[in-house]
């Protein structure tokens, strides 16, 4: 499948933007210009990450009629072609391109042998025309897997029973870091397990560490809560990720070294605070909040010691989020529902990092964490 656009084009956006504009005068257009849709078909796009030449970006759509779960999508940015690389059956997430080679992980379930059976039951579903509000679904059966680009061919890095996913690679290419759910299935569970497995099995999420050929996997942390989305810092020095607590309410960002010690806070927003990804510079974050509302997801950055409080990035209502900053740091793409409809697509803009910089110098420092 093909979706053409001419390079360097901005498209107008579906539906209007809403910009306010900050206390200290910042607004969204300076940080964020030329805001163009990248994806147009299916029902929703997200979680889009670029080649380490930027020319190109992974992500997850659902747009397979036969299939109502992601699938994983490969977009040339030059040319606009758009190829699937995952199997087509079963669900899957979290894509990453592995510098270097012509490899790109994904999550999968395609070797579940109900795979085919759940998405008639979820096609059925939709066709009733119920509804239910979304939620993620953190499958026992899905693993780690990479794509080989030249051949075709796919590897399978991780066998534990348990949601093996949220991968990526380390600058050089040579570990990958991850969320698991597998300490749900390794041992008998007590009474309070046995609740969060039937109410929140998100609670069993850590981050682990791995090599790219699946050996060596060491699990970093172990506290109740989610513990997920994790990506190596530009100099491969640190993992940052997110941190819920054992309500699944407030999350947090946080960093620790490769061998899980150093663990620092970054944030204390008092939020739901996810999806951080460090720009290549190295000066912050980039990640999204709830902050203003439940639902209101918005983009904000923050210094990457965590010495000053987030600044807000994007003003429009509905869900932003997902963000990754381009190798050379000049642009964003990132997740939004700003478009008609409502469900997420991925959108592309310019990115200003002076501004940022100038918005970090002027935050106030970080309030305390609460007791």
């Amino acid at each position: 499948m093909k979706w053409w656009f001419a390079a360097g084009a901005t498209l107008a956006l579906a539906s209007a933007v809403v910009i306010a504009q900050q206390a200290d005068g910042y607004q969204e257009r300076d940080f964020l210009t030329r805001i163009r849709r990248l994806t147009v078909e299916g029902r929703r796009s997200g979680e889009g990450y670029w080649s380490p030449d930027g020319k190109r970006l992974v992500f997850q759509s659902e747009r397979d009629p036969a299939n109502p779960f992601y699938q994983i999508y490969v977009l040339d940015l030059s040319t606009g072609d758009t190829k699937r690389i995952s199997p087509g059956i079963g669900k899957t997430t979290c894509a990453f391109f592995r510098p270097g080679t012509d490899e790109i992980l994904f999550s999968s379930t395609h070797l579940d042998p109900k795979s085919k059976q759940y998405q008639d039951e979820e096609l059925a579903f939709r066709a009733s025309g119920k509804e239910r509000r979304y939620s993620w679904d953190y499958d026992p059966e899905m693993d780690i897997f990479a794509y080989h680009e030249k051949t075709g061919a796919m590897t399978r890095l991780t066998t534990a029973r348990g949601y093996d996913a949220e991968a990526s690679y380390s600058p050089d290419g040579k570990r990958i870091v991850f969320t698991s759910m597998r300490s749900a299935y390794d041992h008998p569970l007590n009474d309070k397990e046995k609740k969060w497995l039937e109410e929140n099995p998100s609670n069993f999420a850590d981050i682990y560490i791995m090599n790219a050929d699946g050996s060596g996997q060491t699990q970093l942390t172990n506290t109740p809560g989610y513990d997920g989305g994790p990506f190596f810092t530009h100099d491969g020095q640190r993992i940052v990720w997110r941190q819920f607590d054992e309500q699944g309410l407030i999350a947090d960002i946080w960093t620790m070294k490769l061998d899980g010690s150093d663990k620092r806070q970054i944030t204390t927003f008092g939020s739901m605070s996810w999806a951080p990804y460090e720009h290549p510079s190295g000066d912050y974050f980039i990640f999204a909040s709830n902050k203003l509302g439940f639902d209101n997801f918005e983009l904000f950055i923050v210094d990457t010691q965590g010495t000053k409080e987030p600044v807000r990035v994007t003003y429009t209502d509905g869900f932003d989020g997902l963000p990754v900053p381009s190798p050379d740091g000049r642009q964003l793409a990132w997740t939004s529902s700003r478009s008609d409809g409502g469900a997420g697509q991925l959108f592309l803009a310019q990115w200003n990092h002076e501004k940022a910089l100038d918005a970090l110098r002027k935050a106030p420092p970080r309030k305390p964490a609460k007791p």
